[in-house]
């Protein structure tokens, strides 16, 4: 059985990582959560107070060598640790999600993360989810998907999700706030979100978790 490649790329909420798992357990390959990455990079800045300065930077890279980011799988789901400690909520609450474009778009931040996603998945055997993995972290996949879908429907994907998790929220302001990350991550100079070339394009709006599924399970499949 072929070790392969899996990219898939999309905005904010257009159910990257619901389906990415799903596909990776059902083709037992290993599910790489960048976003989850990112989050943390911007969940170590804002709670040591690191604006964004070369300095800053050079310690929240520092602060993750010291305590390595890492996953555990579950049967509640996947679990984020920085270190020893778990960040699986902190992560997701609305204050780093409000500021993990500003972060994340940081060249020298991207760069580290970049080169550690590159190294996780160099063996093959991986899908990995985010918004340059088809374009700039696996090039080379051998599928590529680019997932979207309405801002209405994104917004009350999240909605959902946070209130099953505790997190208060504003349908409202999360549509806002979705919409304004699309612009940050599209626009931005480094890395910015954008269908890969050789990505296949997939509108979820109306569609179930099982659509998508099945979708990219029936192109890996012939791939595998």
């Amino acid at each position: 059985m072929k070790k392969i490649q899996i990219a898939v790329d999309g905005p904010a909420s257009s159910g990257k990582s619901t389906v990415a798992k799903i596909v990776a357990q059902d083709l037992g390959l290993i599910y790489l959560d960048t976003g989850a990455m990112y989050r943390v990079a911007t969940a170590v800045a804002l709670q040591n107070n690191l604006t964004g300065t070369s300095d800053d930077v050079a310690q929240i890279i520092k602060m993750i060598q010291r305590n390595p980011i890492s996953f555990q799988n579950t049967k509640k789901g996947q679990l984020v640790f920085l270190g020893m400690n778990d960040v699986t909520k902190l992560i997701r609450s609305n204050e780093v999600t409000n500021n993990v474009s500003r972060i994340s778009a940081i060249p020298e931040i991207r760069e580290f993360l970049v080169a550690e996603q590159q190294r996780i998945s160099a063996e093959g055997g991986i899908i990995m989810d985010g918004r340059d993995i088809g374009t700039v972290v696996l090039p080379e996949a051998d599928l590529k998907i680019f997932l979207v879908a309405s801002v209405d429907e994104r917004a009350e994907r999240r909605y959902k999700e946070n209130i099953e998790k505790g997190i208060p929220t504003d349908l409202a302001q999360l549509k806002t706030e979705i919409a304004a990350r699309d612009y940050k991550d599209s626009t931005r100079k480094n890395s910015p979100l954008k269908q890969a070339d050789d990505a296949l394009l997939l509108d979820s709006t109306g569609k179930t978790v099982a659509d998508v599924v099945n979708f990219i399970e029936e192109k890996a499949k012939k791939l595998i």
